[in-house]
């Protein structure tokens, strides 16, 4: 466990060292303690995506860059969307005096070594592990948040989400017959399929992947940390959305999403927050705990390389329990995540409502998704509210002394990680 404050043995070893040292040569100065830091890494689920008041992030090149417009490319470093709000900034951590996000949403194992730019639809900055160096040269860390796995060479979460998406909403306003040339051709219509998420084999991909690029990661902190005592924890993934819709959201107009054609069904749940087929959802889940499983066999697989290291999953899959979109009446009210959002072009305005609009209308919205990827891709992210909750989360994590832990959300709202 990370010494976040001295012990009292500590100090007084610290203060007889010293007297010694200042008798032996009273010329020498003496060093200062490195303040401790927390550092977190990874992807959109630990760099605040979703939580807004994101901050300038500088690039590859050394420039700060501050929100470009939303017409800007998408490989922009200001849209690694590393927010002021995110669970790394809201947790209690007793004695961390800084705290570094590093993290980049869309961020991928690749990044954790090789910088971002460098790879396909990869973000211009540079690669992790050589921004975390950069911190150890002025920070004793302490404390690393990793969140990796659920975007990888196989296959990424936004892809994913604008898959299942993409279905239910074509479903909705589209029959069978007709003919629909979204900018990357007819959109399927039926529910996803664990097969559509991800495949055996490429979670045992994706798994690899991860566990060699955190392996770097955990070599490079033995060579930087300035004494050699860090926490790492391992956060897995929450579904931004339940098992099962709450009823209101079964069927509108008397149509569910069995059918063909369900357009008042369609924006009740758009609006809500949840265009998805019920269907979808226990796949989703399943891939959810796949990446469970991704994250802590990459834990377990590098402790056993590392048994001097402090490292901690963290279990993450019920903090949002009850607070989910469509779990309740009312949503997006209330809940922990944000809500499918898109905007009819690069125009910075979100369209809450698609109640009305025709299929030639629909189809130009979810383009600008495709065109201009950073006006939708807060959608199904933890909110300013679930990061509160993912840092009470980490800051469990942080003191534990088990090896795994998982944090849940009881029914009154009280989390608690065990």
């Amino acid at each position: 466990m990370p010494r976040f404050r001295r012990t009292a043995l500590a100090a007084a070893l610290t203060i007889a060292t010293a007297a010694l040292s200042t008798t032996v040569a009273l010329s020498a100065p003496a060093s200062a303690a490195l303040p401790t830091a927390a550092v977190a890494l990874g992807d959109s689920f630990i760099s605040g995506e979703g939580a807004g008041a994101y901050t300038p992030v500088v690039d590859v090149n050394g420039a700060t860059q501050g929100f470009p417009g939303w017409s800007a490319a998408n490989n922009n470093a200001y849209f690694c969307h590393r927010s002021a709000n995110a669970s790394l900034q809201q947790a209690d951590l007793p004695g961390i005096q800084a705290r570094y996000n590093l993290a980049c949403s869309g961020g991928q194992p690749y990044d954790i070594a090789a910088a971002s730019v460098t790879r396909p639809k990869g973000r211009t900055v540079a690669s992790q592990i050589d921004q975390l160096r950069a911190v150890a040269q002025t920070n004793d860390i302490d404390l690393v948040l990793i969140g990796l796995g659920s975007n990888n060479s196989s296959f990424t979460f936004g892809s994913v989400a604008e898959k299942c998406a993409n279905r239910f909403i074509a479903d909705a306003w589209t029959g069978w017959w007709e003919f629909w040339a979204y900018l990357n051709g007819p959109v399927p219509q039926e529910p996803c399929s664990d097969a559509d998420l991800a495949t055996a084999a490429q979670l045992n991909a994706a798994t690899a992947e991860t566990t060699t690029a955190v392996r770097q990661l955990l070599t490079t902190l033995d060579q930087i940390d300035a004494d050699g005592q860090h926490r790492v924890v391992f956060q897995d993934y929450t579904n931004p959305l339940p098992f099962d819709l709450n009823a209101t959201y079964h069927e509108e107009d008397s149509r569910d999403d069995t059918r063909d054609k369900f357009r008042d069904l369609g924006a009740e749940r758009y609006a809500a927050g949840c265009p998805i087929h019920r269907a979808s959802l226990a796949p989703g889940h399943r891939f959810s705990q796949g990446l469970g499983t991704l994250v802590k066999s990459t834990r377990d697989t590098l402790a056993a390389e590392f048994p001097s290291a402090d490292l901690v999953y963290l279990n993450v899959q019920q903090a949002f329990n009850g607070a989910r979109l469509c779990e309740q009446t009312g949503s997006p009210a209330g809940t922990l995540a944000t809500p499918i959002r898109l905007q009819d072009g690069a125009t910075g305005t979100f369209v809450t409502s698609l109640a009305g609009k025709d299929k030639i209308a629909i189809q130009r919205i979810a383009n600008t998704c495709v065109s201009y990827f950073q006006t939708c891709q807060e959608s199904w992210h933890p909110n300013a509210a679930g990061h509160q909750v993912l840092g009470q989360c980490l800051a469990g994590a942080a003191t534990t002394s088990a090896r795994a832990v998982a944090c849940i959300r009881a029914g009154n709202g009280t989390i608690s990680v065990s």
